[in-house]
């Protein structure tokens, strides 16, 4: 029985394997081509140290992974996932982030993660979207690297402004005591789990939140950083 070949979600051609989502071309198309800081995932000299930046004044977190900047094409399957409700988008998606993941992990090793968590929602924004976005991106990645992930593992107990309507200063701001840890993370290593990373204010109140109730580290891996 002949069957009807996925197609690649960028260019349209027939994939070899419908589940991957994208095809070689434009996989590569994805993936950065400049030095970036290990540690804050910015650019830098040296792909292995960490940068001045963050010799001078460090993230709270001790690793970034990412698959590439926010720009086409990797901006426009983001935005389809999370504005057209495309969350079979996700799978793809997870993919490129996994195989960042393993880059990263065969040019200068890392910790292996005990528990992944995604960036929670809102409830009523999450009820408004209907998914949260990290949560799809978690699912898979927590099964192909055969990681725990609890998406009660942190709660949003207040609501926030969206991000991207506000500066830096107001966004460390907007996200102060935001967050609530409802399970125990002492001793684990962390890896907290995002779509876009833009002045890293989510992130870093998520990593301050889980060193202070005892984790060994916290690692944040996302699809794009705004370089």
């Amino acid at each position: 029985m002949l069957t009807v070949p996925g197609l690649c979600w960028l260019c349209r051609m027939p994939l070899a394997l419908s589940r991957w989502g994208l095809c070689s071309v434009c996989q590569r198309a994805t993936g950065h081509r400049v030095l970036l800081c290990p540690r804050c995932g910015l650019p830098c000299a040296h792909p292995t140290l960490p940068c001045g930046r963050c010799l001078q004044k460090p993230p709270p977190w001790q690793r970034l992974i990412m698959v590439n900047d926010y720009a086409p094409p990797l901006s426009t399957l983001i935005h389809q996932l999370k504005f057209s409700r495309r969350g079979e988008i996700a799978p793809a998606l997870a993919r490129l982030l996994l195989l960042s993941v393993l880059q990263a992990r065969r040019q200068s090793g890392f910790i292996r993660p005990d528990r992944l968590i995604s960036v929670p929602l809102w409830s009523r924004r999450h009820w408004r979207r209907g998914f949260n976005q990290s949560e799809l991106l978690c699912r898979p990645l927590a099964r192909w690297l055969n990681c725990p992930w609890d998406d009660r593992c942190v709660t949003r107990i207040r609501p926030t402004a969206p991000q991207h309507h506000l500066s830096a200063r107001l966004r460390k701001r907007n996200l102060k005591n935001a967050f609530r840890l409802e399970l125990p993370v002492k001793g684990l290593h962390m890896v907290v789990v995002d779509d876009v990373v833009t002045t890293g204010s989510t992130v870093g109140e998520l990593a301050k939140l889980l060193l202070r109730n005892g984790a060994a580290t916290v690692q944040v891996w996302c699809l794009c950083r705004t370089l």
